[in-house]
């Protein structure tokens, strides 16, 4: 490969280490050059552990895009700077990959569309979870009609008690929610892209505050602070799409519930039905008999199989990466990535109104 993209860090953070600089750096194709973040030491330390020879560390974003040899911009910033942040990036002639949500509001995500448009770059948004083993393969299933049509589906992204007590996160000015446009985000968007359904009609939504105030509560990552959680503990959606199909989004970081489990959805078609609660199972009927069916992905205990099978970052990573050399769409394109912000925020108004949201 004579040339390697060049890539830029914006935001050295959580999301940036444990996923986009640890896949990028698994990549032929692609090599780390520059980095920023409003808390030096973190670039620094981006720089010398993922940094290619002789990259750079910015604390302003701004300097950092006048760099011309720069190809891509990688943001992984809160929720309420991914906007401006790919705006400029755009404007500034690098492609961009953003991390999920698209942005805080939707009309922000509106705002990135429509740079990416006007300048001609690539705009793409961080939904991991469409490269994972079992979506691919469900996804192809329901590309080639195998679940016939897609009526019902539910979107799952619940957790009993795992609310993130670090960085931003329960921070609605800088985040937008809580769980719903963190981790809801995800299994709405694999849910679309399964249905390959983009048309919403109506959206009823409730979100809830009810374990949030609770004192030195059980928590995977230690108790939180009830004055600083400013977000939903759990918020849930009913969308109707246009051609009558109907979702079910749960959301929740902290909820009584024992069905717990993220960024998976359920699906259920007129040719048969699909769900990822328990490893990927279809089922249907064949002869006037019902029938379920365990797929087996991976090498499931072959020696050395699962530990060659790139994992769902690295995966997002290359088809991104390669969608740029080779002038091809993304996987997960702003269009799409729009459609999950406007029904997430359509939920937090429902909520608020206590009235449907109704899209024109």
């Amino acid at each position: 490969m004579s040339k390697k993209i060049k890539v830029a860090i914006i935001g050295c953070g959580g999301i940036a280490n444990g996923k986009h600089m640890k896949a990028l750096s698994q990549l032929d194709t692609a090599e780390m050059t520059a980095f920023c973040d409003i808390v030096p030491e973190r670039a620094h330390k981006a720089a010398r552990e993922y940094g290619a020879e002789g990259s750079k560390v910015y604390e302003d974003y701004t300097e950092l895009l006048q760099d011309g040899s720069i190809d891509v911009v990688h943001v992984c910033t809160p929720n309420d700077s991914h906007a401006e942040i790919t705006i400029a990036s755009l404007e500034a002639g690098k492609h961009v990959m953003c991390e999920k949500p698209m942005a805080k509001t939707a009309a922000d995500a509106r705002r990135m569309l429509d740079a990416a448009k006007r300048t001609g770059k690539k705009l793409t948004i961080g939904y991991n979870n469409r490269f994972r083993s079992d979506s691919l393969y469900l996804h192809e299933m329901c590309a080639n009609g195998e679940l016939g049509e897609i009526y019902y589906a539910k979107a799952h992204a619940l957790r009993r008690r795992a609310v993130p007590t670090w960085g931003v996160f329960l921070d609605e000015e800088k985040q937008g929610g809580g769980p719903l446009i963190d981790i809801g985000t995800h299994a709405l968007d694999l849910t679309l892209w399964m249905m390959n359904n983009y048309e919403p009609k109506v959206v009823l939504g409730t979100s809830y505050h009810k374990l949030s105030q609770r004192e030195n509560a059980a928590n995977a990552w230690g108790p939180w602070d009830p004055k600083k959680f400013t977000v939903e503990d759990s918020a849930f959606g009913m969308i109707t799409m246009k051609n009558g199909a109907t979702i079910v989004l749960e959301s929740s970081w902290a909820l009584n519930t024992l069905q717990d489990g993220e960024a998976r959805c359920t699906l259920c078609g007129t040719e048969g039905g699909a769900d990822m609660q328990d490893g990927l199972r279809i089922n249907g009927e064949k002869k006037g008999k019902l029938y379920t069916t365990q797929i087996q992905l991976g090498g499931k205990g072959v020696a050395f199989y699962d530990a060659n099978e790139e994992n769902d970052a690295v995966r997002e990573a290359r088809a991104w990466i390669d969608c740029i050399l080779n002038d091809t769409e993304p996987v997960v394109t702003p269009e799409q990535a729009l459609v999950v912000s406007e029904i997430l925020e359509a939920i937090y108004e429902s909520s608020r109104t206590g009235e449907a949201i109704s899209f024109s």
